[in-house]
């Protein structure tokens, strides 16, 4: 990857972050030579960056590297890359318009080398042991730190030890040792395994990873804020002249030690202090409800965490029992500034998971799906304006689908004999109608007709977007009153989803087609609507519909639970 070299002398200062006290840049990251704190900031020369940042960034290609001024790597020659960073920021129409939040942005961070958002630590990170010319290491982790360190130290030939609870899938222990790390499966907790890895690089005199405070992991994560600040602003516009990038309401991920946030939170800080922004965001850090103790902490607004000695979660690469300084760093800015920590369930996390696979195409791990089980409660509860522009971290890649989240008809199977025996048609030929074409009309046994009734073309792609999801749904759709009464007619569907605010011939009108009619009259409706009902509009649809969605707050779940009953209650009709 081509590397500009930086046109600005380093000048990097530690600062102690409970006194205060300026000291020389080492690596190893020291504690503090006054009070011994051993949480320490990187400071830079904030005032010539940002006169040079406007020449500099033009000729830069996007990638983290791109801010390297405010990264704490001395010479451009040690800089190990391989792509990171640089990463899409999605907007995700379809969930926006189910959760009726139109400004929800995804930061994609599977797009990483290893599909991580730890790369961005692991790059900035190992440069830094290789300038300082460190060829040994140790890191304990529950699978994404050690598969970027293993990747990293591989490109930069710095021996690697890695320490994992046993809970760490073996697919995941397979990819690291396919690096040439040292695998040790420990058979406790992660917290434990940490214990574990510590005591093993003292005695052995290596170099133990610290975490959230070497100063490495903080500032690699702070990227990701730099590009979001950039991408907003040409997504949405500067939010006002001489400010050139933009910052979110809402910045939303999920947390075990922390490190992510806060690293997004000294990128912000940064900027704001160059005047490359005008406010900085507020954080919601997410955990999983069977391991969560800065939830908890928060919730007993208690500055120090109280740790969950037992964790019960499946979403094991969060399950950090003892949370760390990131929690007091969180605490602080979140009372000062605006944020939340909030828990969810593993049930509501697999939900989540389904959800953004089936409505945006993005398959992610448990531990990325906790952010966006997060957005959801936070948008239920009121607490994210769904006017407000959030961004959520997809920390992470696709996870090995687990048994558990799919049922026994998930696939559906062609005999190999009938496929193999059928002619494929061409257009020369009539398509046959035994064999394998037979075959597959068999796949759905109870193929149910739904017909969509929206003027909106993004609405209705959304509502069969939702029912294929299903796959036992024929989906008819019309965009007027009018052709949707015709439709109705025509394809006598066991289910009509009917908009209510149409140009032409509005949803009532529809209704009093339908309800005049003694062979459409029974088919059940469903309303969708944006439109505030008012009491003579409720009144209206009493006993003529099934069930009332508003636009913008209902889940896919919900839409297709309300479908699935209509079709019982019909199909017990028939047969009694």
């Amino acid at each position: 990857m081509l590397i500009i070299p930086s046109a600005v002398p380093m000048n990097i200062e530690l600062e102690c972050g409970a006194c205060g006290h300026r000291q020389a840049y080492a690596v190893p990251t020291p504690d503090c030579e006054l009070c011994s704190n051993d949480w320490m900031e990187a400071r830079y020369d904030y005032d010539r960056v940002r006169r040079l940042w406007p020449d500099i960034l033009r000729q830069r290609p996007f990638s983290m590297w791109r801010y390297r001024e405010l990264l704490p790597v001395e010479n451009d020659n040690y800089q190990i890359t391989m792509g990171e960073g640089g990463t899409a920021l999605l907007r995700a129409n379809n969930l926006g318009m189910m959760l009726g939040t139109p400004n929800i942005f995804i930061k994609d961070e599977r797009q990483n080398p290893t599909n991580s958002f730890k790369d961005r630590q692991a790059a900035l990170v190992i440069s830094m042991m290789k300038e300082a010319g460190i060829k040994e290491l140790v890191v304990a982790s529950t699978g994404n730190v050690a598969i970027s360190y293993s990747a990293y130290s591989a490109h930069a030939g710095i021996k690697l030890w890695t320490f994992l609870p046993s809970l760490v899938p073996p697919e995941k222990m397979r990819e690291i040792a396919i690096y040439g790390s040292e695998v040790v499966k420990v058979t406790a907790t992660y917290d434990e395994t940490k214990k574990v890895a510590a005591r093993f690089a003292k005695h052995k005199g290596i170099l133990a990873d610290r975490g959230i405070r070497n100063i490495g992991t903080r500032e690699g994560m702070k990227t990701i804020a730099m590009e979001v600040a950039e991408q907003l602003a040409a997504e949405l516009g500067p939010p006002q002249p001489g400010i050139p990038w933009r910052t979110p309401d809402w910045y939303i991920q999920s947390v075990s030690g922390g490190m992510g946030p806060v690293g997004f939170w000294k990128g912000y800080e940064e900027l704001y202090r160059m005047g490359l922004v005008d406010r900085l965001p507020k954080l919601a850090a997410i955990q999983a409800a069977g391991c969560a103790p800065m939830v908890h902490s928060y919730r007993k607004d208690l500055p120090e965490a109280e740790p969950v000695r037992h964790p019960n979660t499946r979403v094991i690469t969060i399950a950090t029992g003892y949370p760390g300084p990131a929690y007091k760093f969180l605490y602080r800015v979140i009372k000062e500034h605006g944020g939340t920590f909030e828990e969810v369930t593993d049930e509501e996390v697999f939900r989540a998971l389904h959800v953004l696979a089936k409505m945006e195409g993005l398959s992610v791990e448990p531990a990325a799906a906790t952010a966006f089980a997060g957005l959801f409660k936070l948008l239920s509860l009121g607490v994210i304006k769904r006017h407000e522009v959030v961004v959520v971290n997809c920390s992470g890649h696709t996870f090995p689908v687990e048994k558990f989240l799919l049922d026994d008809n998930w696939l559906k199977v062609v005999p190999a004999s009938v496929a193999e025996a059928t002619p494929i048609p061409t257009p020369a030929r009539q398509p046959a109608t035994e064999g394998l074409l037979g075959a597959l009309d068999q796949l759905d046994e109870r193929v149910k007709r739904i017909a969509i009734v929206e003027d909106n073309p993004e609405a209705a792609r959304l509502l069969r977007r939702i029912l294929q999801t299903q796959g036992d749904f024929q989906v008819f759709e019309a965009h007027t009153g009018k052709e949707g009464v015709a439709l109705i007619r025509t394809t006598r569907p066991d289910v009509v989803l009917l908009d209510m605010m149409m140009p032409d011939m509005d949803g009532f009108a529809v209704l009093d087609s339908l309800k005049a009619d003694e062979e459409l009259k029974d088919i059940p409706v469903i309303v969708i609507t944006a439109k505030e009902l008012t009491p003579k509009d409720q009144k209206r649809l009493q006993g003529q519909i099934e069930m009332l969605l508003q636009k913008g707050s209902f889940m896919d779940d919900d839409l297709l639970e309300g479908i699935n009953a209509l079709l019982g209650r019909n199909k017990g009709d028939d047969t009694a």
